[in-house]
């Protein structure tokens, strides 16, 4: 690892550390040069490789983010071939960092509306032209690249933490990490986090093996995959499923946002995973000495106001209703009234109706605390307003915010 990069820092995070009242500790790898830990195990497994067969030395993986960014990094390193599979709907931002780290040698191929797709062409092209399929997590080799998290972290303390949170998508990360914790340091505790809306690993172990999760959220693109890797599971089954923080996605983004304001750390969703699920395992931090691992902070800055936006809602300063408004002269200015002083009216759209007493509005409200919310509802009951607040129905947010 040393050819690529020095050991990324662990640092102690003071704000976190008042928060729970415990020593939290960051291992940052976003900052890694490709600003994910991804880059350890493709270069594991690239080097493996070479090694056993000299002569392949062509490679492709299928990716629409860290992954590819790692395989474009070692494609240059190495000198060698190779082919990039994203899926067609793949952000322009993630297309052109990924051909900077690759340069001349790696060709990016966009394919497939969805993962299933890029990756079935990824695996076809590699039995066409005796290719290396570079798995992002499935493999033993991107297992033990993953490792070196760990020792770096043992490397980096003067002893073993008295517990390490770790996110879990495909699951390289957690088994190669708890697999070099097992062995040297036994006595440290481990938690794993993952998206509510792709809980595949927790799922696996209740189930008692990797099954395939019918529906995902997509937010936490990093992290939310259908089915925990095999060879990941089979070095985790014994992780009891207690021991498995659910994060919502909602709230994911007030960690984002609470890291970029508060700290200056950008993550993206996947590498603000174990900083989250901090706020469930409160009651096991207190006077112990915690490693949270930021896994990645390859975060596109355009979608920020979707995470404001889901940020406000989980935290209860924002709220959507419909309300009825009554097709007079002065009704509108009745409406304004109820307003508190810390109220502000972030979206309105009303369409006034011809033979009709009422009209409906949509309003979206931002306050400063979620108890001014009760306030404003008093408000509105008491003046006879007829409203209906949308903001936790899923398929009216998705369609009108």
């Amino acid at each position: 690892m040393r050819e690529l990069f020095p050991p990324t820092p662990l640092q102690r995070n003071a704000h976190l550390s008042e928060r729970y009242g415990a020593e939290i500790w960051l291992k940052r790898e976003d900052l890694s040069p490709v600003r994910s830990y991804k880059l350890r195990g493709a270069m594991n497994a690239m080097r493996k490789q070479l090694s056993r067969a000299p002569e392949r030395k062509k490679f492709a993986c299928a990716s629409a983010g860290n992954h590819a960014q790692g395989v474009a990094y070692l494609c240059r390193h190495f000198d060698v071939r190779g082919v990039v599979f994203m899926p067609v709907t793949t952000p322009q931002q993630k297309i052109a960092k990924t051909r900077i780290f690759g340069g001349d040698n790696i060709e990016i191929v966009l394919t497939g509306d969805y993962f299933d797709d890029t990756l079935h062409s990824a695996q076809e092209f590699c039995r066409r032209e005796e290719a290396h399929f570079l798995a992002p997590f499935d493999d033993p080799d991107v297992i033990g690249g993953q490792a070196t998290v760990a020792v770096e972290t043992l490397d980096q303390m003067p002893r073993p933490p008295d517990m390490i949170v770790l996110p879990v998508g495909g699951g390289g990360l957690a088994a190669g990490v708890r697999g070099v914790f097992v062995h040297a340091a036994p006595e440290t505790a481990f938690r794993f986090a993952e998206p509510a809306g792709g809980a595949s690993f927790r799922a696996a172990l209740e189930a008692g093996h990797p099954v395939t999760l019918e529906k995902v959220d997509s937010f936490v693109d990093g992290a939310a995959v259908a089915r925990v890797g095999a060879a990941p599971f089979s070095a985790l089954s014994d992780v009891l499923p207690a021991h498995v923080v659910p994060c919502p996605e909602d709230r994911i983004c007030v960690t984002i946002l609470d890291m970029l304001n508060t700290e200056g750390i950008v993550l993206e969703p996947a590498g603000a995973l174990a900083v989250d699920a901090l706020e469930d395992l409160r009651e096991d931090l207190r006077g112990r000495t915690v490693v949270c691992v930021t896994s990645g902070g390859n975060f596109d800055f355009e979608r920020l106001p979707e995470v404001k936006e889901r940020a406000q809602r989980f935290s209860g300063v924002k709220k959507y209703f419909i309300l009825r408004m009554p097709q007079r002269p002065g009704a509108l200015r009745e409406f304004l009234d109820l307003l508190g002083p810390d109220d502000d009216i972030a979206r309105f759209e009303y369409m006034k109706k011809s033979a009709r007493n009422f009209g409906s509005v949509l309003i979206g409200i931002e306050t400063s605390r979620p108890e001014n919310f009760s306030t404003l509802v008093a408000r509105l009951e008491q003046a006879g307003f007829i409203y209906r607040d949308i903001t936790g129905d899923e398929t009216l947010s998705e369609f009108i915010v």
